[in-house]
């Protein structure tokens, strides 16, 4: 029976590049862990720095956040409220352009595309398009002029855990796929959305997807029984979760069940 994982994936980073900064917003919760990860980049020397994820409209994490500019770009991960609440007013407040995955998502009026590279602030940022959590998740991978690299993998990987794909703007095969892309990043270090920084992206990746498989043997047994209502498998393969969070594992169920089924989310 594979068990509900609450802890890392992998080993925590012992130490980030002196050109990462966490800010963590005030928003703790079972979906936000220890709240929302705000990340600041920024290479020793340089004026302008880069902002990911803004997180929750909090006047104070905000106020944080303006304490560490300026900046030449506000990236978001992807469009979940505890992410981009606080978009509107940093963009306001901070002056910077909002760059995203897509253009669905309104507040990035200048939307980049998987692969776009973008040379900011004395650093070097791949947008990574990694669908699955949602429709418009992205990662990022960053390199600095010293050579180290990170993956900002906002809720793909998390800290902590695992994550939900959220039916029906997620999709499992989707997530998989962008699973099996982070997999590939050996040795670098993860800059969860949520949760603390993981070792190796790669590694936590490798988890995730060996974790996504034994759950979809387990949801294929139990429909071979006869088992199909989404309700009904959560009782069955989540049995071990706390009944609070039933609901986000039957989203990732109806997940499943349209990834068993060949469906495309409507």
């Amino acid at each position: 029976m594979t068990a509900h994982v609450t802890a890392p994936a992998t080993a925590l980073a012992n130490q980030l590049p002196d050109w990462v900064t966490l800010l963590r917003a005030p928003n703790p919760g079972p979906m936000t862990l220890d709240g929302t990860n705000t990340w600041v980049l920024r290479q020793p020397g340089e004026r302008l720095g880069v902002l990911v994820d803004p997180g929750p409209a909090d006047a104070a994490h905000l106020d944080r956040i303006a304490a560490h500019g300026p900046y030449s770009v506000i990236l978001v991960t992807h469009g979940h409220p505890d992410h981009v609440d606080a978009v509107p007013a940093a963009r306001e407040r901070l002056g910077a352009p909002v760059r995203g995955l897509v253009t669905e998502y309104q507040q990035v009026p200048d939307p980049v595309r998987d692969r776009t590279v973008l040379s900011v602030g004395g650093l070097t940022v791949t947008v990574l398009a990694t669908p699955g959590h949602t429709g418009d998740s992205a990662c990022f991978l960053v390199a600095g002029p010293d050579g180290q690299r990170v993956v900002l993998t906002g809720d793909t990987i998390l800290g902590r855990g695992t994550t939900v794909v959220a039916w029906p703007d997620g999709d499992l095969g989707d997530y998989l796929a962008s699973l099996r892309l982070l997999a590939t990043y050996d040795g670098l270090v993860a800059l969860p959305g949520h949760g603390p920084a993981l070792a190796d992206c790669a590694v936590a990746a490798r988890f995730y997807l060996a974790h996504r498989q034994a759950r979809l043997d387990q949801v294929r047994q139990v429909v071979a029984a006869g088992v199909t209502d989404p309700a009904a498998v959560v009782a069955e393969v989540y049995a071990d979760v706390d009944r609070s969070l039933w609901w986000a594992a039957e989203r990732s169920v109806r997940a499943q069940l349209a990834y068993l089924n060949g469906l495309e989310p409507q």
